[in-house]
């Protein structure tokens, strides 16, 4: 393949988006040597140039080629808002119109990044707004890491040396990263590239709902933190929360998981994400009953009081039922941590996300449903 080939489709390759493999593939097919591939990269992502001709120690003559054949194209910014406690949301437009939601939380030293990698998300969960508005599509690679790249130059000019404005990334905003598969893991190759952004690999987490074939297929190409989004312990209910769990009950994922953390070099726990819903599933019977479950899997528990959304009926529950799922969990034996509320005067919280697309499921015309209707 040449690389006039590559740029078929859209005219020209959107360097922005290719991993170390492909960008080198690409070098390859003009003819050049593979250390091309670590000069662009590094003036990509780490200077942050969306200007071909600011790569000052790259020849005149390739560069001349690049401007034929290649571009590099963030995503557009429509709005970037700050909250009264440091968190920034942005809201970036795609191709096609559509637009997603990325959200930075500040946290003393550390910065965390909260990407999305879907248009919408498929999964419909009935406690997250994402999943109320339908889906669109997945994003593209460049549409991934163009968000990180997006955050980046906001703090542009720094010293990587002595601060990085973004320490941690979470793939925890929009969609299900595990439906975005090969998107989403060039996505993190960079992310974790010591030319790119080299976050460590303990330091960007993917999320998923419990994708079981694509989390064993994940364990073969990535070695990623791991966030399983559980919120119950028990098929019945949780089927009801996250649909997805009629297909790869409770069992099935956690052995999945098992299999992820076994085949990592180091000893890492898996975080268990659990959002609390008043009078669904925040009762000590319920506590119980997840840290049965989760007793052979090394693990650490996030709970996650709802943030409430216009479309659903359900309530956060009081800070005491909160404090007493915490405790039931902490005496047996588990690091259970509360997950603060940020940025939800902007509507930039846990499961707040919604962007403005075309909802091609129409799921988002279905009525709310009740928490009467939801087992306990």
């Amino acid at each position: 393949m040449t690389a006039s080939d590559m740029a078929t489709n859209a005219d020209k390759v959107n360097l922005l988006g290719l991993s170390r493999k492909k960008m080198e593939a690409f070098f390859e097919a003009l003819g050049e040597k593979k250390f091309r591939a670590n000069q662009v990269i590094q003036w990509i992502h780490q200077h942050g140039v969306d200007d071909i001709d600011a790569m000052t120690n790259v020849s005149k003559a390739l560069r001349t080629r690049l401007h034929e054949v290649a571009e590099i194209r963030g995503p557009e910014v429509v709005h970037h808002h700050q909250s009264r406690d440091g968190t920034r949301k942005w809201v970036m437009k795609m191709a096609g119109g559509n637009s997603v939601e990325t959200v930075l939380i500040p946290d003393g030293d550390r910065a965390t990044l909260c990407v999305s990698s879907q248009i919408g998300c498929s999964l419909d969960c009935t406690f997250c707004s994402t999943g109320k508005r339908g889906f669109n599509r997945n994003l593209s690679a460049a549409e991934i890491i163009g968000q990180v790249w997006i955050a980046m130059r906001t703090f542009l000019p720094y010293d990587r040396t002595t601060s990085r404005p973004i320490t941690n990334v979470v793939m925890m905003g929009m969609g299900e990263p595990l439906l975005n598969f090969d998107n989403v893991v060039d996505a993190m190759d960079l992310m974790m590239d010591d030319w790119a952004y080299s976050i460590s690999k303990r330091r960007v987490t993917l999320s998923t709902s419990g994708v079981v074939p694509a989390l064993d297929k994940l364990g073969a190409v990535s070695d990623v933190s791991l966030a399983i989004s559980l919120h119950a312990a028990n098929d019945e209910l949780r089927e009801q929360l996250v649909p997805l769990n009629r297909k790869y009950p409770i069992a099935e994922l956690l052995a999945a998981t098992k299999r992820y953390l076994a085949g990592l070099s180091d000893k890492r726990k898996a975080t268990i994400e659990y959002t609390l819903i008043d009078g669904v599933n925040d009762q000590p019977k319920h506590a119980r009953e997840l840290a049965a479950v989760l007793r052979d899997l090394p693990c650490k528990v996030n709970l996650i009081p709802f943030n409430p959304f216009s479309e659903s009926s359900f309530r956060r529950p009081s800070n005491e039922t909160v404090k007493r799922f915490q405790d039931i969990l902490s005496r047996a034996g588990y690091v259970a941590t509360v997950r603060t509320p940020r940025g939800d005067d902007i509507d930039a919280a846990c499961g707040q996300l919604v962007g403005q697309f075309e909802d091609r499921t129409r799921r988002s015309a279905r009525l709310n449903i009740p928490v009467a209707n939801l087992a306990s």
